[in-house]
């Protein structure tokens, strides 16, 4: 599941490309397609960066790997890179999960070099706000949510360490439901036929793509989007 628009992002031969919260590896799979990037993956789950490293692997066994990568166990908030170090910082649903945010965002923008492009995702405010209503279960266990921003909290928490916003857009509306529906019937609950069936319809739609459901979702993304994905530029002064 892609959250970022690679097409917004002019990557260039040799950038680096740092992917915070790269859990399996989803977004630098991607950024690895590019010829001569350096993409780097943080994690603080090894189970995460094991599936990301078997999926690095399968692309270039497949020849789709055009850059070099690697990867790391570190924190959001201690990140271990020089200030200024990467062309491209990319961050997908994971401030939401960060009690320190403030700390975690200036980390985030620390290691951007000036006049170069951010990308952050979280949960939308809406979608998010039903589930928690739905389900106390969804927002309680130990690493999930703690919190739901605006566009608006995100971009001032943001902006306050030298970035401003170009641009936005909303994703994954098909899933809104999905996690609409686990919320109402626990979002532990393994037996739920609806849920099960949605989810393979959400799996079959990640690995067919058919024109349909990427036009139904592009049309329904502006009310039911689940995530909001900001595109922000660091300050060259």
């Amino acid at each position: 599941m892609i959250t970022v628009n690679f097409n917004k992002l002019k990557i260039r031969p040799g950038y680096r490309i740092l992917d915070i919260g790269c859990g399996s590896g989803r977004h630098i799979g991607e950024a690895v397609r590019f010829k001569h990037t350096k993409v780097t993956g943080t994690d603080i789950s090894y189970k995460d960066l094991r599936q990301a490293e078997k999926r690095l692997a399968f692309l270039e066994e497949i020849g789709e790997k055009q850059g070099s990568y690697s990867l790391a166990a570190s924190n959001i908030n201690h990140l271990p890179f020089k200030n200024n170090f990467f062309d491209l910082v990319i961050c997908s649903e994971v401030l939401e999960h960060i009690p320190d945010h403030r700390k975690a965002a200036s980390e985030i923008i620390r290691v951007l070099k000036p006049g170069k492009n951010l990308v952050v995702s979280v949960p939308r405010y809406m979608p998010e706000k039903i589930c928690w209503l739905l389900s106390n279960e969804y927002h309680n266990n130990p690493g999930g949510h703690i919190r739901i921003y605006t566009t608006k909290e995100l971009t001032v928490l943001l902006t306050q360490f030298g970035v401003r916003k170009w641009g936005f857009h909303w994703a994954h509306s098909l899933h809104t439901p999905y996690w609409c529906l686990k919320c109402l019937v626990g979002p532990e609950k393994k037996d739920s036929k609806l849920v099960n069936l949605y989810h393979q319809f959400l799996v079959w739609d990640m690995m067919k793509k058919p024109v349909i459901t990427q036009f139904i979702e592009k049309l329904l993304n502006p009310v039911l989007g689940k995530s909001v994905v900001l595109y922000l530029t660091k300050n060259i002064w």
